[in-house]
């Protein structure tokens, strides 16, 4: 019964919100990949009618311009059909050459467009790391002291370009954004790269697109793209310390937390909790999800989440807390403070 409760809120965290498509760009790069898909689509799907038309025709023609009395005699057609069906077959053989040379370059010139930002005047560096079954981001500056930690969202401004560097930390991921950009692999000890650039502001979905694990399908991400004012008012508060308990009972959260084994695993700047291992809760309640976009950020899902994390994601690292049930609240207080 347990575990059927959660089935509802994975279900409506699955359908509520913007949409997962490579249809629905909402950047330069993504309306690339969809005008090619739909170039495709078309093309494509005019030659099936053809070949589908070609293939009913002769069903329905009584007279097909060959002699049978000829052909039972022979077993083989008069010299001139077969000279009409090689040149049919010819010219057919060298259309789909063609078409297939005219697809391929297609496809290389839309990769290269999309594999360049428009222009890099301006643009920003994002590092994404890949772990069972989470995304850690880390926002890189030249000035130490403006360089952003914050875990399965990123935030991004309108009409900026941003280079995500990938990276993984045990098994292949592959970063994937499908309204921005198409997928790249994070291979354990490489780097690799991709622009993303929104012309639009809003929320885009992203998924780890290769097989990790057990929880694979539940390894998500949210970018949000928003105004240069709104993205920089989010970057300066995610620069903040986290704010500090102001009523007793997130006073008492924080002193559960501490005293636990929490400290071993996450960071919540200002407090002597440094672990590295799990996402930064420095700024949780600012974010949209939890459990890597499993569940809706909210006060029943994240004191489920700590009560048994193994009954909402299956496999995934984060220990049960021996936590006493007049705990709970408290420490949910608390969490959902650091704004």
């Amino acid at each position: 019964m347990k575990r059927a409760a959660w089935c509802l809120p994975l279900l409506l965290s699955a359908c509520a919100g913007p949409q997962q498509s490579a249809l629905d760009p909402g950047g330069s790069h993504a309306q690339g990949t969809a005008n090619l898909w739909w170039f495709f689509s078309v093309l494509l799907g005019i030659i099936f009618l053809l070949v589908f038309g070609a293939w009913l025709v002769p069903l329905f023609r009584r007279n097909r311009g060959v002699d049978s009395q000829l052909l039972e005699q022979t077993h083989r057609p008069p010299a001139a059909t077969e000279w009409t069906l090689a040149k049919r077959v010819g010219a057919a053989s060298g259309v789909t050459v063609l078409i297939l040379f005219g697809l391929l370059v297609a496809s290389i010139v839309t990769g290269h467009a999309v594999s360049q930002p428009q222009s890099r005047a301006n643009g920003m560096v994002v590092e994404v790391t890949g772990n069972q079954w989470w995304w850690y981001v880390r926002y890189l500056n030249d000035d130490a002291s403006r360089i952003v930690v914050t875990a399965n969202e990123i935030h991004i401004p309108v009409g900026r370009p941003v280079l995500i560097r990938e990276t993984s930390n045990d098994v292949i991921h592959s970063f994937w954004v499908p309204g921005l950009q198409g997928k790249t692999d994070l291979i354990p000890s490489r780097v690799t790269t991709q622009w993303i650039e929104a012309n639009q502001a809003g929320r885009f979905r992203g998924q780890c697109a290769e097989f990790c694990g057990l929880q694979h399908a539940h390894m998500a991400l949210w970018v949000v793209a928003e105004p240069e004012d709104k993205f920089e008012s989010w970057m300066n508060n995610q620069l903040k310390t986290a704010v500090p308990p102001s009523t007793p009972d997130q006073v008492q959260g924080q002193q559960i937390f501490l005293n636990h084994a929490c400290v071993l695993c996450h960071t919540i700047s200002g407090t002597t909790a440094a672990g590295q291992v799990a996402p930064d809760l420095s700024h949780l309640a600012s974010r949209f999800t939890i459990a890597a976009g499993t569940l809706p950020n909210t006060k029943g899902n994240l004191a489920g989440w700590i009560g048994d994390p193994q009954a909402v994601k299956p496999g995934n690292h984060m220990a049960t807390l021996p936590l006493r049930s007049e705990e709970v609240q408290p420490l949910v207080d608390y969490l959902e403070s650091l704004q």
